[in-house]
């Protein structure tokens, strides 16, 4: 099991893939908006999405798990 961690605190601005999406490495997979800035979060590895555990307008932490990968 593979997990996509927020790389700096910010807000979900937008979620590009669902429960059950195919992602490749390098896909950016979400969008965070920190201090007026779009960072795009891209997944480090290949596989299926398992679990989304954010949601559009959720205040993120840096290193909190955004996405569970099988």
């Amino acid at each position: 099991m593979k997990e996509i961690t927020a790389s700096m605190a910010g807000t979900v601005l937008n979620v590009f893939v669902s429960s059950g999406d195919q992602v490749n490495a390098g896909q950016e997979v979400l969008m965070l908006e920190s201090m007026k800035m779009e960072i795009p979060i891209e997944s480090e590895s290949a596989g299926t999405v398992q679990e989304l555990k954010v949601n559009i307008g959720d205040f993120v932490n840096e290193g909190d798990v955004l996405i569970v990968l099988e």
